[in-house]
């Protein structure tokens, strides 16, 4: 969004939740002022101090009322764009591209073929998502409780704080991997992740209008540090790589890579909403899904060709193929190879670049441990986030060395339930809800909201057919063995919520009604 709300940018607090026990002290502490200061008046006062501050954002899950929306302006309607372009147009999207040759065996036109493809369905799936935000004035994971339930929807809730998290974390490895390889190891990898976590820490504390304001100008450096990294790699992209395989084995990975492109940017669907919630309730849904869409495309689109490009070149190029075995990051400076100075200082813009697509992921994530329950809303979102950066940092300097074991792991299994749970929204809105509407201010009223049962059984049992149809290092379905060993869990997945779903909701409202 442009700008933030007015009482944002005065650093006021606008609705906020209950800071810690802060809501309990006011009412039941007895002490007068001369009574000396206690464990909760003095967090009361350091919340008080911190929410603040000038620009930071004290709300959390609270839903964003009509007149505390921003008013219409072309420049809000460009950040949409702006937003998703910048925080995905980075390293480790990249990287997702180096599995097409290196990992799934294909040539380099099979390579493209599969990520724009993937790329265009995960697009669409996180536009149509994003379009709730404006509507509700509601975060993603509480909107979720109108097609879900209340308690139901707590499970893909805690699915996505794993989700947002070990992004976030994947973000922090690359950073330091590309950090330490343009100092020529004198920084080490553990030393860049710690830079790059506190930078994003500061960010993703502040909140909403912070955010928006630093993802609004970190897409520049890093866009023309990208096509600095086009012009001096690109000669050595191997277009003329071809996939190896019979023809079953071919299918598979075709089908298997497509699946991770489409999962990456597909999984900012549990979180698109967050973004928007202070657009005005009359934003045009189909421009927030299209200038959603076209910043996710044209981003994932660009850095998923430039990892194909660079993984094809690495078996022909001895020095990409060293720097390759040592890590993701350090083939990514050794694609600036030849440019001295100029190319490290590219591959530090590189490294800071993802910075922009880890801040989401953890401002998601402390807003969905709020969603979980009552015990989590009166924590303020800054301590959440807080803490989840440090369980991030964490986890990333003990992975660090395992990066894309991690990255191809984690991906494929988070982004299962991501797409399931679209098709429960889908079916939901179109089957159900297309005349009748949501009210919005009910967001906590459990005796409104489902009940859930046909979306939690619809979700289960995708999850079985997800099972069945997975490929992975640890694990191959019965599916997917039929299948030519190839990742059909998604697919398969989606079946089974889409043909269990609508009669079991049907039921459902004939015996419970609603």
């Amino acid at each position: 969004m442009a700008e933030s709300p007015p009482d944002l940018e005065r650093g006021e607090k606008s609705s906020p939740e209950p800071a810690v026990l802060i809501a309990k002290a006011e009412t039941t502490s007895s002490t007068t002022p001369s009574d000396p200061p206690t464990i909760l008046t003095t967090l009361r006062r350091i919340n008080d101090r911190i929410e603040g501050l000038s620009g930071f954002e004290a709300r959390g899950i609270t839903r964003v009322l009509p007149e505390e929306r921003h008013p219409p302006s072309a420049l809000a309607d460009l950040q949409v764009f702006i937003l998703w372009f910048g925080a995905n147009l980075s390293a480790n999207n990249l990287t997702t591209g180096l599995f097409g040759p290196l990992v799934f065996n294909l040539g380099f036109r099979d390579s493209v073929l599969c990520a724009i493809f993937g790329c265009l369905l995960g697009c669409a799936s996180t536009g149509y998502m994003a379009m709730w935000g404006p509507a509700s004035g509601n975060r993603t994971m509480v909107v979720l409780r109108y097609f879900m339930g209340y308690w139901p929807s707590k499970l893909p809730c805690f699915l996505n704080i794993v989700l947002m998290g070990g992004y976030v974390t994947v973000s922090f490895i690359i950073s330091g991997q590309i950090l330490s390889a343009v100092s020529g190891g004198t920084m080490t990898i553990a030393v860049g992740i710690v830079v790059v976590a506190v930078v994003c820490w500061v960010v993703a504390v502040f909140g909403m209008f912070i955010f928006h304001t630093y993802e609004r100008y970190a897409a520049i450096p890093q866009l023309l540090a990208l096509f600095v990294l086009v012009g001096s790699a690109g000669p050595h992209f191997d277009s003329t790589l071809e996939s190896t395989g019979d023809a079953v084995t071919l299918a598979a990975n075709r089908l298997s890579f497509l699946s991770l492109c489409f999962y990456i940017p597909n999984s900012w669907a549990a979180a698109a909403s967050d973004y928007y919630v202070y657009y005005p309730e009359t934003t045009s849904k189909v421009k927030i899904f299209l200038l959603t869409m076209a910043g996710l495309f044209f981003s994932f689109t660009f850095v998923y060709l430039l990892g194909i490009g660079l993984g094809s070149g690495v078996a022909s190029n001895p020095a990409w193929k060293e720097a390759f075995s040592i890590s993701t990051g350090a083939l990514m400076v050794q694609g600036f190879d030849g440019l001295a100075g100029f190319g490290k200082l590219c591959g530090v813009i590189v490294a800071l670049g993802i910075i922009a697509n880890s801040i989401p992921g953890a401002y998601s994530a402390a807003l969905g441990v709020q969603v979980m329950g009552r015990y989590g809303k009166v924590v303020p979102r800054w301590v959440w986030t807080c803490l989840i950066i440090v369980i991030d940092l964490v986890l990333a300097l003990a992975g660090r060395d395992n990066l894309l074991v991690i990255f191809g792991n984690f991906l494929a299994l988070m982004g299962y339930w991501v797409e399931i749970m679209i098709m429960i929204v889908v079916m939901e809105h179109v089957l159900f809800k297309w005349n009748s509407g949501f009210d919005w201010t009910k967001w906590e009223d459990q005796a409104y909201l489902p009940v859930g049962i046909a979306a939690l059984m619809a979700f289960l049992l995708g999850w079985v057919g997800a099972i069945l149809g997975m490929y992975q290092v640890w694990y191959v379905g019965p599916l997917a063995q039929k299948a030519g060993f190839s990742d059909i869990g998604l697919w398969v997945g989606c079946g089974f919520a889409i043909v269990s779903y609508p009669p079991m909701r049907w039921l459902e409202l004939k015996l419970i009604g609603r």
